[in-house]
């Protein structure tokens, strides 16, 4: 059952306190140590043992079961390096207009510390259906091998997770996938001024023309359709020759309705070129629409969708959904910013949607 305004409005203060130190406290991907010194911390002031690998820190309920299901809370405070448009400093938590504003308050760290004040509101109850584990990892912004990757054998098992985001609150119920390919076309060189050589640019262009053009069969009901785009071409060394070599990569955005597998047959039967090399590990993500969390959401007038950005829900190899305050298109931007009723928004929402499905 909720617990008094009062207890509520000290999470929502710990929260804010807590994101700022973090926007504060530079954490680019791959360079959290202190962000993550900074995690335990805050957990040992609030007397909340914790377990941490690298710069991965996770908390387990008090009452843990092993006979209950369990579900996973995970956000990253990582964060890309600011660009070059800021006017002010990004790693100062400044408050205008309502807002917070600073490196990583909309991506992601108003999800960990929302998630993080939900995990602290229900971790003593001993009238849960699930074990609660709440993670803070790393690494994010670039899928690194030390992220959540490098802890989801420590977890145990997981039966469903929700990622922290930036979604506005709505759940994301299924988000597209992520592969990467580098094509190679091979020609024969020889020099430009004569009728000599094979042009290898002419070859890997009616791979790309194939790539810009093919359509999928299977569309997914949340994510749409696969889409695939050339985003880089390397070829030639000099104006005089014709180079036998071109190369290009393709970003291809994934979805639940084909396998990583099916879709790179797919193309190995229909270019001319070799696939050099793939990348085949960052997975579509859903969850079943007639899941209780997704039926609790919809109850609770929570608005579902489907996803095209990536997020460490293409690593959890389990049903899961993204959600979280503030908005995507703020990710990355100069000036990121959250609302600081967003926040507040975030843990209220946050609680009761567990609170409904937790205890049904």
């Amino acid at each position: 059952m909720m617990k008094k305004n009062s207890d509520l409005e000290i999470l929502n203060q710990e929260a804010l306190s807590l994101l700022k130190s973090l926007i504060e406290t530079p954490s680019i991907s791959g360079q959290e140590d202190e962000a993550a010194d900074l995690i335990g911390r805050f957990l040992n002031i609030k007397g909340i043992a914790f377990e941490r690998k690298i710069n991965n820190i996770w908390v387990t309920n008090t009452f843990f079961d092993d006979s209950k299901p369990t579900l996973l809370l995970n956000s990253h405070f990582d964060t890309v390096k600011p660009n070059a448009g800021w006017q002010g400093n990004p790693f100062e938590a400044a408050e205008k207009d309502g807002k917070l504003i600073g490196l990583g308050s909309n991506d992601a760290g108003a999800s960990v510390v929302s998630l993080l004040s939900a995990f602290i509101y229900f971790k003593d109850r001993q009238d849960l259906n699930h074990n609660i584990i709440f993670a803070a990892t790393a690494e994010e912004e670039t899928s690194g091998a030390n992220g959540i990757t490098a802890i989801l054998d420590e977890l145990g098992k997981i039966d469903l997770a929700i990622v922290g985001e930036p979604t506005g609150m709505d759940m994301a119920v299924a988000e597209k996938g992520l592969i990467v390919i580098d094509c190679e076309a091979k020609g024969v060189s020889g020099h430009a001024a004569r009728d000599l050589g094979v042009n290898a640019i002419l070859k890997a262009y009616e791979d790309i023309e194939w790539f810009s053009n093919y359509k999928f069969d299977r569309i997914s009901k949340f994510l749409g359709p696969v889409k695939m785009t050339v985003t880089m071409i390397n070829a030639g060394y000099q104006h005089n020759v014709i180079p036998d070599r071109c190369t290009f990569t393709v970003d291809i955005r994934t979805t639940d309705a084909y396998t990583h597998d099916e879709i790179l047959e797919i193309i190995r039967k229909n270019i001319k070129g070799e696939v050099a090399r793939c990348s085949l590990r960052l997975n579509p993500s859903s969850i079943p629409e007639d899941h209780l969390l997704v039926k609790t959401a919809l109850d609770l007038d929570i608005k579902t969708y489907g996803s095209p950005t990536l997020s460490d829900q293409a690593l959890i190899q389990t049903a899961s959904v993204k959600m979280g305050p503030g908005k995507s298109e703020r990710s990355h931007t100069a000036e990121e910013f959250i609302y600081i009723e967003e926040l507040y928004t975030g843990i209220r929402k946050y609680i009761e949607l567990l609170e409904n499905f937790l205890t049904k």
